[in-house]
Parts: C-alpha cells; structure tokens; sequence
C-alpha cells in the first residue's frame, strides 16, 4: 500500500538488497525492491507508485546508478534519492551531490547510519533544490583569493558540508587544517551545536583517551569526579581529532569503535553512552606510510578517509599571499585605525619568501607589521630569511667555481638525517645480501614488517644497487673423508 513512506531499493546485490528491506521495514517503512537502474525507473513511471524515497546503489548491471539518478533528477526534481557505493571516494561523493542525490551513505550501511539519512531525506534536510541557510558571518577566509586548487576546495566544501561522512584533512601545519573542518560545521545540519577540537600531538596518550571519552570518579589516581569526555560535551555537534597522525595506536581501536558503533563507556566506567557526533580528522603526515610503518590502523584510516581534502601549502598559491596579508590587516588592526599599506618592495619580499609557517606564518607576520609599522625593516627581514635558506640548502662553491660540500652551511638535523639513512641502507643491503635477496627472510632478520622494508626500498633507493651487491656466492660442498678398512 502506497501511504508516503514507501522507499524503493534499487541494489543488486542480493543480501544487501534483503539487508536494507529488513532494516527500512524495522523503522516502519514499507519497501519495494528492483535489481537494476531500469527496474528503478519502471517502479518510478508507474501510476499506481507514490515513493517517499530512492535508495540507490552505483554500481548496478544495464543502467548504473548515477545514469539512474539523472533520469530520476528528469523525471521528478523533489524526490529524494540516497546513494550507497562501496567505494566512497571524493569523486564518487562530489559527482553524486552535482547529480542531485540528497545524501551519499558508505557500505557496509550501518543501521543508524541508514536511520538518520531517511529521517533526513525525508524531513528535506540538504535537499538540493533547498540549500542549507547559511551563517550571516561572512564566507570563510580559508577561500579568499584566486587559487584554483583553492576554489576547488571551496566548491567540494559547500558539496560536502551538510553530509555527516567523515572528512580527513590533509596539509602541512598552519594550512588552515582547523579553518576548513569549521567551515565544514559551519554548513552542515549540526550548525547550532558544538564544534570541539582535540590536539592528539600536544597530549599524552592517556590524557587524549580521557578527553575523548571523560571518565569516572576514582578511574584513576587525582580522578575526584565523575568528568564527561569530548564525546558527550559534542553530542549532535562536531568533533575535530587535530593531528590524528599522533594517536596512540592503542588508542585507535577505541576510535574506531566509537566510530563504528556510535557508543562507548568512560574509563573505569560500566554505562554505555550513545552519541551523535561528527567526527573529522586532520593530520600534516602521511597516513599511508603510517599504516606501512605500522604506526596507524588501516581500518581506521578508511572509516576516516570517506572524504579527503588536502591543502595546499601556501607557497603553491603565491596569488592569495597579498589578498589574505591585506584581509588579515583589516581583521588585526584596533578598531578605527587606519591600516598602513603594502608597499612595492614589501609586496615582492612577501611574494619571494616561501613561509613554512604557511597561513599561520603569514597572520603573524601582519601582526607584527601592525605593530612596528615599518615595511623597509620587515622587508629586510624576510630577504635575510631567504639568504640564510639558500645558504644552508646549497654547496658553496669550490675554488674552480664548482658546488662544493660546507659541512659549516648544512644545518645539523641534515646531517643526522644523512646518517640515519646511509645507516638504514647499509643494514638493508646487509639483510638482503645474506638473504641472496630474498625481501621477506631479509623482513624478518630485520624484524620489520614486509610492507615497510618494500616501502623504505623505494625511499632509499636500495632497489637501484643489486647488481652491485650481488648475492654470495652457494658455500662449496663438504669434503667427504673416505672410509677406510683393513680388508
């Protein structure tokens, strides 16, 4: 019977399709069922349907999903459509939403997961032809500028922000990691409730598991009270894991948990607490050599990575320097005062400079212009940055005029560097010629994993020097003392 809470599945996969008929007909919804993206439509063009809802799997034999969902979006502009894909990578997620789905749900589709889309699917939340309404503040400054890469970020951003996937956000330290995940809050349904940020580098392990998840009176020694952790105070809200790179791998097993099941109990506690939060993460390392290194679960680092975004450092939007020098003027100077201005040679010392620091670097450095005033003496400043760069990068040259190496004008940490790497190849050679290369007896002799020896390998270059460490040579066979009798 057709009442408005009908939703129609469209899966191929048997026990997905039995999967999601069981769970949407648990919350009191009726369900009709079809194989492929034509049996979709063939439901939808019947007279006698009235769906309250689409569910609607990508990859689907005939007609796959986003070709289905464009003639749904033809067919009736309103009706909302959920996609589910098993693989929930950043293109799948940006060109679903620029189709018109209403929401993008990753598989396995966990049950509460599935709740809350239909609920709000249903309710109109995110609708496409009804955007989220907006904060009267002005657009964040993470986009202000002309980079490309930059405006790209900023239209995936205003794709993605009503959605509740997690978002992994990739960058070096002072980006504006913490700009966008806010921005992100910012235009998502949790708007009104709480944006909090855990710094994972900056604690002990111990300390970020009780800020996550709080804890009970005498958990622990200096435990006096009962406190409620970053989970509960964030409840409907959002939570940022800064640095997620750092936590203790430990540690990511209870996030995982938390992440997988939406519930979980203080430490030296009993009751299980559910929660409705967002989880985003941000991190300036690598995870994937993490997970090579065995530093990071790949588990985690999947259920995270629904979404990434990586950040440019600000070297690579040389164009946005002087824009966001000048907004950042105007955000830092008292109020009724005049801002004093770039001057040409100021202009060309900050475009020439490369800022490590990034953003972070760049508001600190207007800052102190507000307050010295003096563009000749901060100009000056930055070009003895970029000399003394330029002489700790580069060989001085020798008496003929070629590069030479100065120990003198290389900085200390490369030095060690160097070391540590000529020490890390020469045991690696070591391990695999005594091995006559053979990679995972070499592993094991080194106790390393597999995947990080064949990752350092490559980083090292070891590859590159078989030939001329070859494999010794098989020892020669034993001599066999003859026997002799006395007849």
């Amino acid at each position: 019977m057709k009442n408005g809470r009908t939703i129609l599945v469209g899966e191929d996969e048997l026990e997905v399709r039995g999967y999601l008929e069981m769970a949407l007909k648990c919350l009191g919804y009726s369900v009709e069922l079809a194989q492929d993206g034509d049996e979709v439509l063939a439901c939808l063009q019947s007279s006698q349907s009235d769906f309250a809802a689409v569910i609607l799997d990508i990859m689907m034999p005939n007609r796959d999903g986003m070709d289905t969902l464009r003639e749904i979006r033809r067919l009736d502009p309103t009706l909302p459509v959920i996609i589910v894909s098993g693989a929930a990578s950043t293109l799948n997620v940006v060109t679903a939403m620029k189709t018109g789905a209403t929401d993008f749900l990753c598989k396995p589709v966990a049950h509460e997961d599935l709740r809350k889309a239909v609920t709000r699917a249903l309710q109109g939340v995110g609708a496409r032809l009804a955007p989220l309404p907006r904060n009267s503040a002005p657009a964040s400054k993470a986009f202000l500028g002309r980079n490309a890469r930059m405006k790209e970020i900023h239209s995936l951003v205003g794709q993605i922000g009503w959605s509740e996937a997690p978002v992994l956000i990739q960058g070096e330290t002072g980006s504006g990691k913490e700009v966008i995940a806010r921005e992100l809050h910012a235009q998502s349904p949790r708007a009104s409730k709480p944006f909090l940020k855990l710094n994972c580098a900056a604690l002990p392990s111990e300390l970020v598991e009780s800020e996550l998840f709080g804890y009970e009176r005498g958990a622990f020694t200096g435990a006096f009270q009962k406190k409620a952790g970053l989970f509960e105070m964030a409840d409907g809200g959002t939570i940022l894991l800064d640095e997620i790179g750092d936590m203790d791998v430990r540690l990511q097993a209870k996030l995982l948990q938390v992440l997988q099941d939406h519930e979980f109990q203080r430490i030296g506690g009993k009751e299980t607490i559910k929660v409705d939060v967002r989880v985003m993460a941000a991190t300036h390392r690598d995870l994937e050599i993490g997970i090579a290194e065995r530093n990071f679960r790949e588990d985690l680092y999947y259920r995270l990575n629904v979404i990434n975004i990586v950040l440019p450092p600000l070297r690579e939007r040389t164009e946005d320097i002087i824009p966001m020098a000048e907004f950042l003027m105007k955000k830092h100077a008292p109020q009724g005062a005049a801002t004093p201005i770039i001057t040409t040679d100021l202009r060309h010392a900050m475009l020439g400079h490369r800022w490590p620091g990034n953003v972070r670097e760049l508001e600190n450095f207007i800052r102190k212009y507000l307050i010295l005033k003096d563009p000749e003496l901060l100009g000056r400043e930055l070009r003895s940055k970029m000399v003394r760069k330029a002489l700790t990068s580069s060989p001085l040259p020798d008496a003929h005029g070629a590069p030479a190496e100065n120990p003198a004008a290389t900085p200390i940490l490369e030095q060690v560097t160097k070391a540590k790497q000529q020490a890390e190849t020469e045991a690696i050679l070591a391990a695999l010629n005594s091995t006559r290369w053979n990679r995972k007896q070499a592993a094991v002799l080194l106790k390393i994993d597999y995947k990080a020896l064949l990752y350092k390998m490559k980083k090292l270059g070891v590859e590159d020097k078989q030939a001329a460490f070859p494999a010794p040579a098989p020892p020669a066979p034993a001599k066999v003392a003859a026997m002799g009798g006395n007849g």
